[in-house]
C-alpha cells in the first residue's frame, strides 16, 4: 500500500541510446529524494527508452520534478513525458490468476502482434508484459514476441494454447505457451 501522503509520478524518457542515461536520470532523481518503485528500460533500434513509477515520501509537485530532470534530458537529448497518479493508480496491481508466457517466432511479417495481441484481448487476457527483437538476417529476418499475460477466472491455462493454435498455421509462425506458476517467498 502506498504511503498516502507522498505523491507518485510515472517518467517516461526516450532518445537516442548512448550511455550514462540511466545514470543521469536515477541521480535527478536521488537529488529529490525519490524513490524507484518500478522500472523498465530498453534499447529498441537504436533507441533508448525507459518508464519509472517514482515517489517521495515528502510530498512534491510533478513542476519540482520537471525543473529537476529536464536540464538532464535537454544535456542527453532526451524526450521527457511526466505523469501524476492518482491514489488509486498508486495501489500495486499485482496479480492472484494464472500467468503464462508466450512465445512467437517466425518470418518477419505485418501483424503478428496485432493477431496475436487481438486473440488474447478478444478473452480479456491481459498482457503484462511483451517484448519483440527482429533477429536473424536481412535476407532471412525472424521475427521474435515474448510476452507475459494474466489470465481471468473465465479462461482455464490449458485453453490459451487451443486460442493461439489458428494462428500458427495461418501467420506461418511457432507459437509457444508455457504456464507460470506463481510461488511464495
Amino acid at each position: 500500500m502506498p504511503h498516502r501522503e507522498s505523491a507518485h509520478y510515472a517518467v517516461s524518457v526516450v532518445g537516442a541510446d548512448r550511455p550514462g542515461i540511466v545514470a543521469g536520470i536515477t541521480e535527478a532523481l536521488y537529488r529529490l529524494g525519490c524513490n524507484i518503485a518500478d522500472s523498465s528500460c530498453a534499447m529498441l533500434a537504436g533507441e533508448f527508452a525507459m518508464i519509472l513509477i517514482v515517489s517521495r515520501k515528502k510530498t512534491f509537485t510533478k513542476a519540482q520534478l520537471q525543473e529537476e530532470l529536464k536540464p538532464v534530458c535537454e544535456r542527453l537529448d532526451m524526450t521527457l513525458s511526466i505523469r501524476h497518479l492518482s491514489l488509486h493508480e498508486q495501489d500495486r496491481k499485482e496479480t492472484d490468476a494464472e500467468i503464462c508466457q508466450i512465445t512467437v517466432y517466425g518470418a518477419d511479417q505485418p501483424g503478428i502482434v496485432y493477431r496475436v495481441t487481438s486473440t488474447l484481448a478478444e478473452r480479456r487476457i491481459n498482457i503484462m508484459d511483451l517484448q519483440t527483437k527482429l533477429v536473424g538476417s536481412d535476407e532471412a529476418p525472424v521475427y521474435v514476441m515474448l510476452l507475459e499475460a494474466s489470465l481471468p477466472d473465465t479462461v482455464a491455462p490449458e485453453e490459451v494454447e487451443g486460442l493461439l493454435n489458428s494462428l500458427k498455421d495461418e501467420l506461418k509462425v511457432e507459437i509457444g505457451v508455457r504456464i507460470v506458476t506463481p510461488v511464495e517467498l
